[in-house]
């Protein structure tokens, strides 16, 4: 296709928004550009500092560990954006694509820490990276293998897994379950305001109110617990307060095994349709074309990036990243599709990350006031998959697939016993419900399809 009638497609696209006011490639003023990037920026927020927060309670960090773990995923999400809106060479999107902290890697990754600690964690999530970045130049072919189906099956056991996360943190974490006061009235009744104060926030009409909502909601939780006095500023010291963050690659060691390698190669995996999707969307509302040599560049370039971004974090000693696909909604909101705004939320990133007071705030925040915003996080995340799923044909083979893959991967989140006796490595893959629901789609996506084809043949 010739670059001319590629030029007409971009042009007259019917999917354009008649109310864009600044086109992908325009640059706005400062004052607009900045504008929009704050709302961005508070939309995402949560959403980035929320995974260490989740892995390092879980993992039992100190205070120190969480807070720098804080600032490098927003430190990793500022550098992942910039590359995505600046596209570097193929890699990048050239979309105001935001990328932070995914949340489909939080239960392999809590796996993986307890077993072999912040070592293992990197080395196997910048070992995994390059599946997603060879997925990227095949992708077109990955598709009739990663089906919505499958990718439904496994967005909705990722936000079914979280949700128990969630609830730990409401009852007041694995601190509470230690010292037995885990679902006391206090804990649950802090996380109860939180979901309440997000929940309101989120029907306002005040459009401003409704993307903030969930950081409306952490505040007005850890003001109360600061009045409960459940807010421990003892271990802060004023060093740690105006030191400065200089990120060091690979602070915490890199480790491997075959295992944990399988089981994070699956999500990137995902993770690449995902973004697929994403990009997609993107590029819809941002009036560009989703068809053609230049949009499959485009998303080529995106989910390129994607593992690319993921590789840099786990160097940062961050987490694996991914384009966050509530960003989409922003766009529409605010009529600026400019890939130009992605520089300013860049920076912003790069510097709240490079403040140590920023992570160790949020590292302070008690257990149900993070629960109580997460939890609905979780859900929207379940809710996600519900609806890939259901825009999909729920044939005879789709009922099969949904119900082996739902009844083995929530089967071994519910029951991880049922591994006990099983040989370590075996253990390590299956022990994430996410793994076992999402290879089993895989497969029983494809041995039915196979097997319907030989009786239709017979």
């Amino acid at each position: 296709m010739d670059t001319q009638t590629e030029t007409a497609k971009e042009t007259i696209n019917p999917a354009k928004p008649a109310d864009l006011i600044y086109g992908v490639d325009d640059r706005p003023p400062f004052r607009d550009a900045f504008f929009a990037a704050l709302q961005h920026l508070l939309a995402i927020f949560v959403a980035i500092i929320t995974p260490p927060l989740i892995i390092c309670g879980a993992l039992k960090t100190d205070l120190e560990t969480t807070g720098f773990m804080v600032s490098m995923a927003l430190f990793a999400s500022g550098i992942s954006t910039f590359i995505q809106c600046r596209k570097v060479g193929p890699v990048g999107a050239g979309l105001l694509c935001i990328q932070g902290t995914s949340f489909s890697f939080i239960g392999p990754i809590i796996s993986m820490g307890l077993s072999g600690g912040l070592p293992l964690i990197f080395g196997v999530c910048i070992a995994a990276s390059p599946i997603e970045m060879i997925i990227s130049r095949t992708f077109r072919y990955m598709r009739s293998i990663i089906t919505p189906l499958v990718s439904g099956i496994v967005v909705l056991l990722i936000g079914l897994s979280l949700v128990k996360v969630g609830v730990v943190s409401c009852g007041g974490g694995y601190g509470a379950m230690d010292n037995g006061t885990f679902g006391s009235l206090e804990h649950v009744g802090i996380a109860a305001v939180v979901m309440g104060s997000v929940l309101f926030f989120n029907r306002c009409k005040n459009k401003y109110l409704r993307m903030s909502s969930i950081v409306l909601g952490l505040c007005i939780g850890y003001g109360i617990a600061l009045a409960m006095g459940k807010v421990d500023f003892g271990q802060v010291t004023s060093q740690n307060i105006w030191s400065f963050n200089i990120p060091v690659p690979f602070k915490y060691g890199l480790d491997f095994n075959i295992s944990s390698f399988i089981a994070i190669g699956l999500i990137y995996l995902i993770t690449a349709i995902e973004a697929t999707g994403d990009v997609t969307a993107n590029s819809m509302i941002s009036g560009k074309s989703i068809e053609g040599e230049s949009y499959l560049k485009r998303v080529s370039g995106g989910v390129l990036a994607d593992g690319f971004n993921s590789m840099l974090a786990g160097i940062f000693n961050s987490f694996p990243n991914s384009i966050f696909a509530q960003n989409n909604g922003i766009i529409q909101l605010t009529g600026v599709a400019s890939r130009y705004v992605g520089y300013y939320i860049a920076a912003m990133l790069v510097l709240l990350g490079l403040f140590p007071i920023v992570g160790l705030i949020f590292s302070l925040m008690p257990d149900p006031v993070l629960g109580g915003a997460t939890l609905l996080m979780f859900g929207t995340v379940a809710a996600a998959g519900i609806r890939i799923i259901s825009s999909q044909q729920i044939n005879r083979k789709a009922t099969l697939v949904l119900a082996v893959s739902l009844s083995l991967g929530l089967g071994v989140e519910l029951m991880p016993d049922i591994l006990k006796t099983a040989p370590e490595a075996i253990k390590s893959i299956f022990s994430s419900g996410i793994t076992t629901g999402g290879l089993t789609a895989i497969l029983a996506n494809a041995l039915i399809h196979v097997k319907e084809e030989k009786e239709v043949k017979e």
